[in-house]
Protein backbone atom coordinates (compact mmCIF):
# COMPACT_ATOMS: atom_id res chain seq x y z
CA UNK A 1 0.00 0.00 0.00
CA UNK A 2 1.20 3.40 -1.39
CA UNK A 3 1.25 5.93 1.36
CA UNK A 4 -0.08 9.19 0.27
CA UNK A 5 2.44 12.08 -0.21
CA UNK A 6 1.83 15.84 1.59
CA UNK A 7 2.29 18.04 -1.68
CA UNK A 8 3.31 21.64 -0.43
CA UNK A 9 2.50 24.40 -2.37
CA UNK A 10 6.10 26.11 -2.54
CA UNK A 11 6.89 29.25 -4.27
CA UNK A 12 9.78 29.16 -7.25
CA UNK A 13 11.97 32.06 -5.23
CA UNK A 14 11.82 29.11 -2.68
CA UNK A 15 13.35 26.64 -4.47
CA UNK A 16 16.86 26.42 -3.72
CA UNK A 17 18.78 27.28 -7.32
CA UNK A 18 16.18 27.34 -9.57
CA UNK A 19 16.91 30.80 -10.19
CA UNK A 20 20.48 29.63 -11.51
CA UNK A 21 19.20 26.32 -13.74
CA UNK A 22 19.65 25.93 -16.86
CA UNK A 23 16.17 26.60 -17.96
CA UNK A 24 16.19 26.31 -21.58
CA UNK A 25 17.81 22.59 -21.06
CA UNK A 26 14.88 21.96 -19.30
CA UNK A 27 12.79 23.10 -21.83
CA UNK A 28 14.12 21.40 -24.86
CA UNK A 29 13.73 17.98 -23.00
CA UNK A 30 9.93 19.28 -22.04
CA UNK A 31 9.41 20.21 -25.33
CA UNK A 32 10.56 16.33 -26.35
CA UNK A 33 7.52 15.15 -24.45
CA UNK A 34 5.51 18.14 -25.85
CA UNK A 35 5.66 16.74 -29.14
CA UNK A 36 4.53 13.34 -28.12
CA UNK A 37 1.78 15.15 -25.90
CA UNK A 38 0.79 17.19 -29.27
CA UNK A 39 -0.06 13.62 -30.18
CA UNK A 40 -1.34 11.60 -27.81
CA UNK A 41 -1.69 13.23 -23.93
CA UNK A 42 -0.13 10.59 -21.31
CA UNK A 43 -2.34 8.91 -18.88
CA UNK A 44 -3.00 10.76 -15.32
CA UNK A 45 -1.71 8.52 -12.48
CA UNK A 46 -2.30 8.60 -8.97
CA UNK A 47 -0.41 11.44 -8.11
CA UNK A 48 0.35 12.92 -11.00
CA UNK A 49 -0.35 15.77 -13.38
CA UNK A 50 -3.87 15.82 -15.32
CA UNK A 51 -2.63 15.06 -18.66
CA UNK A 52 -5.39 17.51 -20.31
CA UNK A 53 -3.80 20.26 -18.34
CA UNK A 54 -0.18 19.27 -19.14
CA UNK A 55 -1.06 18.75 -22.68
CA UNK A 56 -2.15 22.34 -23.00
CA UNK A 57 1.15 23.55 -21.21
CA UNK A 58 2.66 21.48 -23.70
CA UNK A 59 1.34 23.19 -26.43
CA UNK A 60 2.27 26.41 -25.45
CA UNK A 61 6.09 25.18 -25.22
CA UNK A 62 5.60 24.23 -28.59
CA UNK A 63 4.60 27.66 -29.84
CA UNK A 64 7.63 29.22 -28.19
CA UNK A 65 9.78 30.90 -31.10
CA UNK A 66 13.25 29.96 -31.72
CA UNK A 67 14.54 33.46 -30.03
CA UNK A 68 12.74 32.80 -27.14
CA UNK A 69 14.45 28.93 -26.42
CA UNK A 70 18.18 29.71 -26.20
CA UNK A 71 17.87 32.59 -23.24
CA UNK A 72 17.12 30.80 -20.40
CA UNK A 73 14.68 33.83 -18.81
CA UNK A 74 11.91 32.93 -21.27
CA UNK A 75 11.56 29.58 -20.41
CA UNK A 76 12.06 29.90 -16.83
CA UNK A 77 8.91 32.41 -17.03
CA UNK A 78 7.15 29.49 -18.98
CA UNK A 79 7.63 27.48 -15.90
CA UNK A 80 6.68 29.90 -13.50
CA UNK A 81 3.48 31.02 -15.60
CA UNK A 82 2.40 27.53 -16.86
CA UNK A 83 3.10 25.29 -13.16
CA UNK A 84 2.64 25.80 -9.87
CA UNK A 85 5.14 24.07 -7.55
CA UNK A 86 4.68 21.38 -5.01
CA UNK A 87 7.29 20.07 -2.57
CA UNK A 88 6.44 16.39 -2.36
CA UNK A 89 7.07 14.87 1.34
CA UNK A 90 6.46 11.59 2.60
CA UNK A 91 4.63 13.22 5.76
CA UNK A 92 4.36 16.85 7.60
CA UNK A 93 7.26 15.37 10.56
CA UNK A 94 10.19 17.59 10.91
CA UNK A 95 13.26 16.48 9.57
CA UNK A 96 12.24 14.85 6.49
CA UNK A 97 13.14 17.42 3.94
CA UNK A 98 15.09 14.94 2.01
CA UNK A 99 13.19 11.85 2.30
CA UNK A 100 13.26 10.89 -0.92
CA UNK A 101 15.49 8.60 -2.90
CA UNK A 102 17.51 9.40 -5.88
CA UNK A 103 20.09 7.04 -8.35
CA UNK A 104 21.21 7.01 -11.93
CA UNK A 105 20.78 5.38 -14.50
CA UNK A 106 22.74 4.91 -18.22
CA UNK A 107 22.49 3.52 -21.80
CA UNK A 108 25.55 0.64 -21.93
CA UNK A 109 27.27 0.19 -24.95
CA UNK A 110 27.88 -3.39 -25.72
CA UNK A 111 29.14 -5.12 -28.89
CA UNK A 112 27.36 -7.96 -30.14
CA UNK A 113 26.36 -10.48 -33.11
CA UNK A 114 24.23 -11.25 -35.17
CA UNK A 115 25.01 -14.96 -34.92
CA UNK A 116 26.07 -17.59 -31.74
CA UNK A 117 29.73 -18.22 -31.02
CA UNK A 118 32.17 -19.20 -28.63
CA UNK A 119 32.91 -15.52 -28.51
CA UNK A 120 29.10 -14.44 -28.37
CA UNK A 121 27.30 -17.01 -26.53
CA UNK A 122 23.91 -15.31 -24.88
CA UNK A 123 21.44 -14.66 -26.76
CA UNK A 124 19.29 -11.08 -26.21
CA UNK A 125 15.58 -11.94 -26.50
CA UNK A 126 13.03 -10.31 -28.21
CA UNK A 127 9.54 -10.56 -26.08
CA UNK A 128 7.39 -13.54 -26.42
CA UNK A 129 4.05 -14.39 -28.13
CA UNK A 130 2.44 -15.78 -24.90
CA UNK A 131 3.59 -12.88 -23.20
CA UNK A 132 0.25 -10.35 -21.67
CA UNK A 133 0.44 -7.06 -19.89
CA UNK A 134 -2.24 -7.72 -16.94
CA UNK A 135 -3.71 -5.33 -14.79
CA UNK A 136 -5.67 -5.01 -11.16
CA UNK A 137 -9.04 -6.77 -13.37
CA UNK A 138 -7.37 -9.32 -15.12
CA UNK A 139 -4.68 -11.08 -13.02
CA UNK A 140 -5.25 -14.22 -11.77
CA UNK A 141 -5.95 -15.13 -8.23
CA UNK A 142 -2.74 -17.66 -7.88
CA UNK A 143 -0.40 -14.32 -8.81
CA UNK A 144 0.76 -11.77 -6.46
CA UNK A 145 -0.77 -7.85 -6.62
CA UNK A 146 2.72 -6.87 -7.95
CA UNK A 147 2.63 -8.76 -11.01
CA UNK A 148 1.65 -6.46 -14.18
CA UNK A 149 2.76 -9.24 -16.95
CA UNK A 150 1.74 -13.19 -17.29
CA UNK A 151 1.57 -16.01 -19.48
CA UNK A 152 -1.34 -17.09 -21.69
CA UNK A 153 -1.66 -20.75 -22.12
CA UNK A 154 -5.26 -22.26 -23.57
CA UNK A 155 -6.00 -23.04 -19.69
CA UNK A 156 -5.84 -19.24 -19.29
CA UNK A 157 -3.50 -17.09 -17.36
CA UNK A 158 -0.44 -17.76 -15.40
CA UNK A 159 3.16 -17.36 -13.53
CA UNK A 160 5.70 -16.44 -17.10
CA UNK A 161 8.77 -18.74 -16.83
CA UNK A 162 11.61 -16.21 -14.63
CA UNK A 163 15.23 -15.83 -15.35
CA UNK A 164 16.33 -19.36 -14.07
CA UNK A 165 14.20 -21.19 -16.55
CA UNK A 166 14.43 -18.82 -19.30
CA UNK A 167 18.27 -19.40 -18.70
CA UNK A 168 18.37 -22.99 -18.32
CA UNK A 169 16.17 -23.18 -21.92
CA UNK A 170 12.54 -22.54 -21.04
CA UNK A 171 12.29 -20.59 -24.28
CA UNK A 172 14.90 -22.41 -26.64
CA UNK A 173 13.49 -23.00 -29.83
CA UNK A 174 11.09 -20.39 -30.14
CA UNK A 175 13.01 -18.23 -32.54
CA UNK A 176 13.22 -15.23 -30.10
CA UNK A 177 16.95 -14.46 -30.03
CA UNK A 178 18.05 -10.79 -31.45
CA UNK A 179 21.21 -10.73 -31.18
CA UNK A 180 24.01 -12.57 -29.18
CA UNK A 181 26.34 -10.52 -26.59
CA UNK A 182 29.46 -12.02 -24.90
CA UNK A 183 28.15 -13.05 -21.07
CA UNK A 184 25.50 -13.22 -18.89
CA UNK A 185 26.86 -10.45 -16.47
CA UNK A 186 26.90 -7.89 -19.54
CA UNK A 187 23.15 -8.86 -20.23
CA UNK A 188 22.00 -8.56 -16.73
CA UNK A 189 23.35 -4.99 -16.18
CA UNK A 190 21.61 -4.05 -19.91
CA UNK A 191 18.14 -5.42 -18.55
CA UNK A 192 18.64 -3.62 -15.31
CA UNK A 193 19.14 -0.26 -17.32
CA UNK A 194 15.97 -0.94 -19.76
CA UNK A 195 18.29 -0.13 -22.93
CA UNK A 196 21.27 -0.43 -24.75
CA UNK A 197 23.36 0.83 -27.42
CA UNK A 198 25.03 -2.41 -29.80
CA UNK A 199 27.67 -2.30 -31.57
CA UNK A 200 26.95 -4.89 -34.27
CA UNK A 201 29.80 -6.83 -35.45
CA UNK A 202 29.50 -8.26 -39.01
CA UNK A 203 32.03 -10.35 -39.45
CA UNK A 204 34.16 -7.20 -41.33
CA UNK A 205 36.13 -4.40 -40.15
CA UNK A 206 33.24 -2.25 -39.77
CA UNK A 207 30.11 -2.33 -36.93
CA UNK A 208 26.82 -0.78 -37.32
CA UNK A 209 25.04 0.77 -34.15
CA UNK A 210 21.43 -0.64 -33.03
CA UNK A 211 19.62 0.79 -30.26
CA UNK A 212 17.10 -1.86 -28.14
CA UNK A 213 14.71 -1.09 -25.96
CA UNK A 214 12.05 -2.57 -22.89
CA UNK A 215 8.94 -4.72 -24.55
CA UNK A 216 8.40 -6.09 -21.34
CA UNK A 217 9.47 -8.53 -18.72
CA UNK A 218 8.70 -11.46 -16.91
CA UNK A 219 6.06 -9.98 -14.00
CA UNK A 220 8.27 -11.25 -11.51
CA UNK A 221 9.75 -8.18 -8.72
CA UNK A 222 12.68 -6.80 -9.28
CA UNK A 223 15.31 -8.41 -6.75
CA UNK A 224 18.52 -5.86 -6.17
CA UNK A 225 21.62 -8.17 -6.34
CA UNK A 226 23.70 -5.63 -4.22
CA UNK A 227 21.50 -5.71 -1.23
CA UNK A 228 21.70 -9.15 -1.03
CA UNK A 229 25.70 -9.11 -1.58
CA UNK A 230 25.60 -6.70 1.47
CA UNK A 231 23.01 -8.99 3.52
CA UNK A 232 26.15 -12.01 2.96
CA UNK A 233 28.98 -9.21 3.79
CA UNK A 234 30.32 -9.46 0.92
CA UNK A 235 30.12 -5.65 -0.11
CA UNK A 236 29.64 -2.74 2.40
CA UNK A 237 26.62 -0.67 2.10
CA UNK A 238 27.81 2.42 2.45
CA UNK A 239 30.61 1.90 -0.30
CA UNK A 240 28.94 -0.28 -2.64
CA UNK A 241 28.23 0.99 -6.72
CA UNK A 242 27.04 -0.65 -10.00
CA UNK A 243 31.11 -1.33 -10.70
CA UNK A 244 31.57 -2.81 -7.29
CA UNK A 245 28.60 -5.33 -7.72
CA UNK A 246 29.72 -6.09 -11.39
CA UNK A 247 33.61 -6.28 -10.15
CA UNK A 248 32.08 -9.34 -7.67
CA UNK A 249 30.60 -11.09 -10.16
CA UNK A 250 32.92 -11.34 -12.98
CA UNK A 251 35.59 -12.34 -9.69
CA UNK A 252 32.82 -15.24 -8.21
CA UNK A 253 32.12 -16.81 -11.76
CA UNK A 254 30.67 -19.99 -9.75
CA UNK A 255 28.23 -18.10 -7.79
CA UNK A 256 27.57 -15.54 -10.16
CA UNK A 257 24.52 -17.26 -11.91
CA UNK A 258 22.84 -18.30 -9.31
CA UNK A 259 23.11 -14.86 -7.35
CA UNK A 260 21.68 -12.94 -10.51
CA UNK A 261 19.02 -15.56 -10.65
CA UNK A 262 17.80 -14.52 -7.49
CA UNK A 263 16.80 -11.60 -9.46
CA UNK A 264 13.90 -13.63 -11.01
CA UNK A 265 12.66 -10.60 -13.10
CA UNK A 266 13.64 -11.18 -16.79
CA UNK A 267 13.30 -8.31 -19.22
CA UNK A 268 12.88 -8.69 -23.57
CA UNK A 269 13.70 -6.05 -25.97
CA UNK A 270 12.92 -4.81 -29.33
CA UNK A 271 14.91 -2.97 -31.52
CA UNK A 272 13.97 0.85 -32.39
CA UNK A 273 14.25 3.40 -35.18
CA UNK A 274 15.93 6.32 -33.12
CA UNK A 275 14.19 9.62 -34.30
CA UNK A 276 17.02 11.35 -32.70
CA UNK A 277 20.40 9.46 -32.35
CA UNK A 278 21.95 12.20 -30.48
CA UNK A 279 19.93 11.76 -27.48
CA UNK A 280 19.61 8.58 -25.47
CA UNK A 281 17.37 5.43 -25.85
CA UNK A 282 13.46 5.77 -26.50
CA UNK A 283 12.10 4.84 -23.43
CA UNK A 284 8.80 3.78 -21.59
CA UNK A 285 7.66 7.50 -22.18
CA UNK A 286 8.26 6.83 -25.84
CA UNK A 287 10.28 9.99 -26.28
CA UNK A 288 14.40 9.69 -26.57
CA UNK A 289 16.17 10.55 -22.99
CA UNK A 290 18.23 13.38 -22.28
CA UNK A 291 21.09 13.23 -20.51
CA UNK A 292 20.92 15.07 -17.06
CA UNK A 293 17.18 15.94 -17.80
CA UNK A 294 15.35 12.53 -18.46
CA UNK A 295 14.05 11.06 -15.22
CA UNK A 296 12.81 7.64 -14.64
CA UNK A 297 9.67 7.90 -12.21
CA UNK A 298 7.16 5.20 -10.93
CA UNK A 299 4.67 5.64 -13.27
CA UNK A 300 2.08 3.64 -11.69
CA UNK A 301 2.00 7.07 -9.56
CA UNK A 302 3.31 9.89 -11.72
CA UNK A 303 2.09 10.73 -15.05
CA UNK A 304 4.72 11.18 -17.87
CA UNK A 305 5.74 14.42 -19.21
CA UNK A 306 5.42 16.15 -15.53
CA UNK A 307 8.69 18.99 -14.81
CA UNK A 308 10.29 17.91 -11.58
CA UNK A 309 12.78 19.70 -9.27
CA UNK A 310 15.06 17.33 -8.39
CA UNK A 311 17.79 17.95 -5.78
CA UNK A 312 19.88 16.17 -3.97
CA UNK A 313 21.40 16.51 -0.24
CA UNK A 314 25.06 15.56 -1.19
CA UNK A 315 26.94 15.81 -4.88
CA UNK A 316 26.87 13.48 -7.58
CA UNK A 317 30.32 11.75 -8.15
CA UNK A 318 33.04 14.01 -10.09
CA UNK A 319 31.07 17.05 -8.65
CA UNK A 320 31.55 19.61 -5.69
CA UNK A 321 27.89 21.13 -5.36
CA UNK A 322 24.68 19.34 -4.26
CA UNK A 323 22.63 18.14 -7.69
CA UNK A 324 19.73 20.22 -8.48
CA UNK A 325 18.44 20.52 -11.48
CA UNK A 326 14.32 20.81 -13.15
CA UNK A 327 14.10 17.04 -14.83
CA UNK A 328 11.30 15.85 -16.87
CA UNK A 329 9.45 12.57 -15.86
CA UNK A 330 10.19 10.39 -19.24
CA UNK A 331 10.77 6.64 -17.71
CA UNK A 332 10.03 4.29 -15.41
CA UNK A 333 12.14 0.99 -13.77
CA UNK A 334 11.32 -1.78 -11.61
CA UNK A 335 13.45 -0.61 -9.09
CA UNK A 336 11.73 2.32 -9.13
CA UNK A 337 9.08 2.42 -6.76
CA UNK A 338 7.19 5.23 -4.53
CA UNK A 339 6.30 8.85 -4.88
CA UNK A 340 9.21 10.07 -3.97
CA UNK A 341 11.54 8.00 -5.81
CA UNK A 342 13.73 8.89 -9.12
CA UNK A 343 16.35 7.77 -11.27
CA UNK A 344 18.76 10.51 -13.18
CA UNK A 345 19.27 9.09 -16.93
CA UNK A 346 23.32 10.11 -16.98
CA UNK A 347 24.24 9.50 -20.43
CA UNK A 348 25.56 6.43 -22.98
CA UNK A 349 28.40 4.98 -22.47
CA UNK A 350 31.25 3.70 -19.82
CA UNK A 351 31.11 6.77 -18.59
CA UNK A 352 28.38 7.84 -17.82
CA UNK A 353 27.96 4.28 -15.91
CA UNK A 354 30.78 5.16 -13.97
CA UNK A 355 28.71 8.30 -12.52
CA UNK A 356 25.54 6.19 -12.61
CA UNK A 357 26.47 3.43 -10.69
CA UNK A 358 27.82 5.84 -7.84
CA UNK A 359 24.18 7.97 -7.09
CA UNK A 360 22.37 6.65 -3.89
CA UNK A 361 21.71 9.74 -2.40
CA UNK A 362 19.07 11.30 -0.38
CA UNK A 363 16.66 13.72 -2.55
CA UNK A 364 13.99 16.16 -2.82
CA UNK A 365 11.17 16.47 -5.06
CA UNK A 366 9.31 19.10 -6.20
CA UNK A 367 6.58 18.32 -8.78
CA UNK A 368 5.81 21.02 -11.21
CA UNK A 369 1.62 20.49 -11.72
CA UNK A 370 -0.12 23.18 -14.48
CA UNK A 371 -1.74 25.46 -12.53
CA UNK A 372 -5.64 24.68 -12.90
CA UNK A 373 -4.69 21.55 -11.60
CA UNK A 374 -3.44 22.88 -8.25
CA UNK A 375 -6.14 25.26 -8.03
Amino acid sequence: MVTDPVFEPVAFSDIPAWQNDDHSAAMAAFRVSAERMAKRPYTTKRFGAESALLAAAAARALSLSNDELPGGDACRAFFETWFAAHRLRLDNASGHDFDGFVTGYFEPEIEVSGEYSTQFPVPILKRPPDLVEIDDTTRPSGLPDDFFFARQTPAGLGEYYDRAAIENGALNGAGLEMYWCKSRIELFFVQIQGSAKLRLQDGSREESIVRISYDGKTGHPFTAIGRLLVERGELDAESISMQKIRAWLETHPDQATALMQKNRSYIFFKTIDHPKPDLGPVAAAGVPLTPMRSLAVDHRLHTFGTPVFVETRKPLPGDTEPFSSLMIAQDTGSAIVGPARGDLFIGSGARAGKTAGSIKHPGRFTILLPKAASG
